[in-house]
């Protein structure tokens, strides 16, 4: 069994820092992947939040974009926050025109679902898995519109307008949230992804 992980982080754009330090407390060792040399190098992969057309155009510009897809294909644990989760979906609503994802998870994601940076709020969240209620930051953040059969819904948003709407799931060695736990000072979801990367690695 991998004791030490090697966990990158996706950082041509997007919160970065707090995703290397919060891993690195959980006994992963961090590396910035911007390249895919560096995409080979690691066990598993955090995809932050951040704008995700942005973020999409980089990755083809840095040549990431097949790469990552077929480590996906092959099993590689990946993580995606907020502008990750969009990446990480099949199919996208509300996106910029002809924009694509890198896919692997069998959802439908509203794009700025909960509305813009102004509409930032917090709530908790009940989060299949983890002991308690998760306080969730939500920075203009998606919601889950569906899934397919082999996702499985983690977190629903419990009061409000937004009521039962998804915001987090998991399809195997896959991980999306459309919240930030990387600003919360909880790190379970992190340590989470931690132990589905060691023992995706066994």
């Amino acid at each position: 069994m991998v004791s030490t992980p090697v966990i990158g982080v996706f950082a041509l754009q997007g919160d970065v820092r707090e995703h290397h330090r919060i891993l690195s407390a959980h006994g992963a060792e961090t590396v910035d992947v911007r390249r895919p040399q560096e995409l080979l190098a690691v066990d598993g992969l955090v995809i932050p939040g951040g704008e995700s057309t942005t973020m999409i155009k980089l990755a083809a510009t840095f040549e990431l974009l097949e790469p990552l897809r077929k480590r996906i294909a092959a099993g590689m644990p990946v993580f995606g926050t907020c502008a990750g989760m969009i990446l990480l979906a099949d199919r996208i609503r509300d996106g910029a025109p002809g924009q694509e994802t890198v896919g692997g998870i069998d959802m439908t994601v509203r794009r700025n679902a909960f509305g813009r940076q102004v509409d930032s709020f917090e709530a908790d969240v009940e989060f299949a898995d983890l002991d308690g209620a998760f306080h969730a930051v939500f920075i203009r953040a998606p919601w889950v519109e569906s899934v397919g059969p082999s996702c499985q819904v983690l977190a629903r948003v419990a009061s409000g307008p937004a009521l039962g709407r998804i915001v987090a799931v998991r399809q195997g060695h896959l991980l999306a949230t459309a919240f930030h736990p990387e600003l919360t000072g909880d790190d379970r979801v992190h340590r989470y992804f931690v132990e589905l990367t060691t023992a995706s690695s066994a």
